[in-house]
C-alpha cells in the first residue's frame, strides 16, 4: 500500500533495499495520507469525528496529509528517515503534552480529545524509539 500512496504522490522509488526505518518511514507514509484523506470522506467522518472517535478538522487532516508526504519524501534514505522520526517523534510529544494540559484543543489550532492524545501519545513514542534508540542490522529486500 505504502507503495501505491507513493506511486499517486509522484515519489520515485529507486532502490529494492530498504532498511527497516525507511519501511517503517513508507507505512506512516501510507497511514498518515490515508488518515489525511478519510477526515475528508464523509460517514467514515461524522460530526468532526473521524471513525466516531478521533477529533478531526481541515486543518486537522492537512496535517496528517502533509505529514504522510513528508515521510514518502524521506523513505528513500536510511539517514533522512531516521532524521525525520527524531523530529517527527518530538513534535508529536509536545502536540501530546499540549493536548494533555490544554485538554481540548492544541494551541488553539486542532481540536484533540482524550483518544487523540492518547493516540498522539503512543505516536511519538514508537517515533522517538525508532529515531534514537533502533539500530539497524542490516538491509533487506523490500517485499
Amino acid at each position: 500500500m505504502a507503495i501505491l500512496v507513493c506511486y499517486y504522490l509522484g515519489v520515485a522509488i529507486t532502490s529494492i533495499y530498504y532498511s527497516m526505518i525507511q519501511k517503517l518511514a513508507w507505512v506512516f507514509a501510507a497511514v498518515f495520507v490515508l488518515v489525511g484523506v478519510l477526515g475528508f470522506v464523509p460517514g467514515i467522518t461524522t460530526d468532526g469525528h473521524l471513525l466516531g472517535i478521533f477529533e478531526v478538522s481541515t486543518l486537522h487532516n492537512i496535517i496528517h496529509l502533509a505529514t504522510g508526504i513528508v515521510a514518502a519524501l524521506v523513505a528513500s534514505s536510511t539517514e533522512k528517515s531516521t532524521l525525520f522520526f527524531k523530529v517527527f517523534g518530538v513534535v508529536y510529544a509536545l502536540v501530546t503534552v499540549v493536548g494533555f494540559v490544554q485538554g481540548n484543543t492544541v494551541l488553539g489550532l486542532i481540536g484533540v480529545n482524550l483518544a487523540d492524545n492518547l493516540l498522539h501519545l503512543a505516536i511519538a513514542a514508537v517515533a522517538l524509539y525508532v529515531g534514537f534508540v533502533y539500530k539497524e542490522a542490516q538491509s533487506s529486500p523490500m517485499m
